[in-house]
């Protein structure tokens, strides 16, 4: 079974002069890129990196994080990506949690965190970023700091042998609720959800593959890093998201396929309407993907009216590599639907005993396939919670049509319960959403000491709007049970760093005010 690693070997046979990524005004052949690859392993060999080590990378989207990713897995080793925006405290948790003995970081962040650096116990190596910063080597303790620009040792080191079944990546969840959990995915996981996706989205080496979303979460590590390099395409780095920045970037690289989650579109689309000019700027994109979160109809309809195009939706979570359902790239999409199971993946819809629901039933999405994480890194019993008779329990509601197409209802722990009656948030923003005044909405539940619970929504609006007129909109479309009690009219959602709405935060002290 072929891995990330070998893969790429492959490509590189293939294509060695073809451009594996761009940076600013830089241009990488795949030649030139694993000669990078190779360059760095051997410094992690010298340095005692080996296979099964830990190596975390807190970087941001650049070259220096697709090199120490694929050079830590060619040594075998274990990559534990980690958001550079984290706070000192998250960052301690997951490093120490991690058994982390090498990390490649931004070089602020190692200043920051030098000391608090001594108190991981497995801790070997440190190696900082960008390459302009060249200090002197020096130890701190047991500890080596190194400037990423002297990380290239001469010669070649061979690659090692890795099973299938090995972890390559743990990838920690965003923490939502309690602490992050490692999900250990394998190379096999990796490879498999890597392959599907190049395959369902007919990747070749003509493609050009913007890497806007954050390379450190598993959304953009597969679709826009593993499944373009592994089919011999290019991937044009963003360091970071910014609306002007893609509207620049894809007609200038003539970008083929896009990745976002919601937010990323409902920022591009309120952008061009304010500057029409942006409209024909995205269109030699061929693939939009949407995933991370469930995309509003209103919004999905509005954006492909805009820019004359089609959003291909998709679903997927850290433990399971992440992609399980996809919307075809010929054939039938479907708005609202994250489209059938990819190949080699099934999903399945089941009720609080385990069993099958029948067609248009909500119940709990289920997931099996090669993609499907080991389990939770030090975590028996949370793996065991998760991970029943070969399914992967993802904890989202949803239901399949006739056709085979799943819809995600809402997360089972978001679901509001009002006097008896079942409301799922998602179907309330979904109405909001359609509201010409509204940009964003988010609903929650609330205690109330008559129905036991009650709807709450926050929206953000284009433009001035009452709390009636909302509550006005809502009574038009909504049976009364499902409508909000109570609005709240704020400035902006808050979000985690790869744009999911927090409802976590949403439901804190700070924000019950109503």
């Amino acid at each position: 079974m072929a891995n990330l690693v070998t893969a790429l070997q492959g490509v590189v046979a293939a294509h060695p002069n073809k451009a594996a990524y761009v940076f600013g005004e830089d241009t990488v052949s795949y030649e030139q890129f694993f000669g990078q690859v190779q360059a760095m392993a051997s410094t992690l060999e010298q340095k005692g990196i080996d296979r099964g080590d830990h190596v975390a990378l807190v970087l941001g989207n650049s070259p220096a994080f697709l090199i120490s990713y694929f050079a830590v897995l060619a040594r075998g080793g274990i990559v534990i990506p980690i958001n550079p925006t984290y706070t000192p405290d998250e960052m301690a948790y997951i490093l120490l949690d991690g058994d982390v003995k090498a990390i490649v970081a931004l070089s602020p962040l190692v200043a920051q965190a030098e000391t608090a650096l001594t108190n991981l116990p497995q801790l070997k190596l440190v190696i900082s970023v960008p390459y302009a910063e060249v200090p002197a080597i020096e130890r701190t303790g047991d500890i080596e700091f190194m400037p990423f620009s002297k990380a290239f040792a001469s010669g070649v080191t061979a690659l090692v042998k890795v099973d299938e079944q090995d972890v390559a990546v743990i990838l920690y969840t965003s923490g939502t609720t309690g602490k992050p959990k490692g999900a250990l995915l394998t190379h096999l996981n990796l490879f498999s959800n890597a392959h599907s996706i190049g395959e369902y989205l007919e990747i070749t080496p003509d493609d050009k593959a913007l890497a806007a979303l954050p390379m450190f979460h598993v959304f953009c590590l597969t679709v826009i890093v593993n499944a373009p390099l592994l089919r011999g395409a290019t991937i044009i780095i963003l360091p970071k998201f910014s609306p002007q920045d893609v509207f620049d970037l894809i007609p200038k690289h003539q970008v083929s396929i896009f990745a976002g989650v919601p937010t990323m579109y409902n920022f591009l689309l309120q952008t061009a309407l304010k500057v029409p000019t942006y409209t024909s700027a995205l269109k030699h994109v061929r693939v939009f993907v949407s995933g991370g979160a469930s995309l509003p109809v209103q919004l999905l309809e509005s954006f492909e009216q805009k820019f004359e195009c089609k959003i291909l939706e998709g679903y997927g979570l850290s433990e399971a590599s992440p992609v399980t359902c996809f919307n075809p790239l010929h054939g039938e999409r479907k708005a609202g639907s994250i489209g059938p199971s990819i190949i080699h993946v099934e999903n399945k819809i089941v009720d609080e005993l385990g069993e099958e629901v029948g067609v248009g039933e909500v119940g709990e999405l289920i997931v099996r396939g090669p993609n499907v994480m080991k389990g939770y890194y030090k975590l028996p019993e949370e793996t065991s919670m998760t991970l029943r008779d070969g399914w992967l329990y993802t904890g989202d509601l949803a239901k399949r049509d006739e056709d085979g197409y799943f819809y995600i209802v809402d997360r089972k722990k978001d679901m509001v319960i009002v006097g008896g009656y079942n409301v799922y948030p998602r179907e309330v923003e979904e109405v909001l959403y359609q509201h010409p005044g509204i940009v964003e909405a988010a609903v929650i539940g609330v205690p109330d000491a008559e129905q036991g619970e009650a709807v709450k929504a926050f929206i953000v609006t284009r433009d001035e709007l009452s709390v009636d007129e909302i509550r006005a909109f809502a009574a038009t479309k909504l049976a009364k049970y499902k409508q909000p009690s109570h609005i709240e009219i704020i400035d902006e959602l808050p979000r985690n760093t790869t744009g999911k709405i927090l409802r976590t935060v949403l439901k804190s002290e700070a924000f019950q005010r109503n």
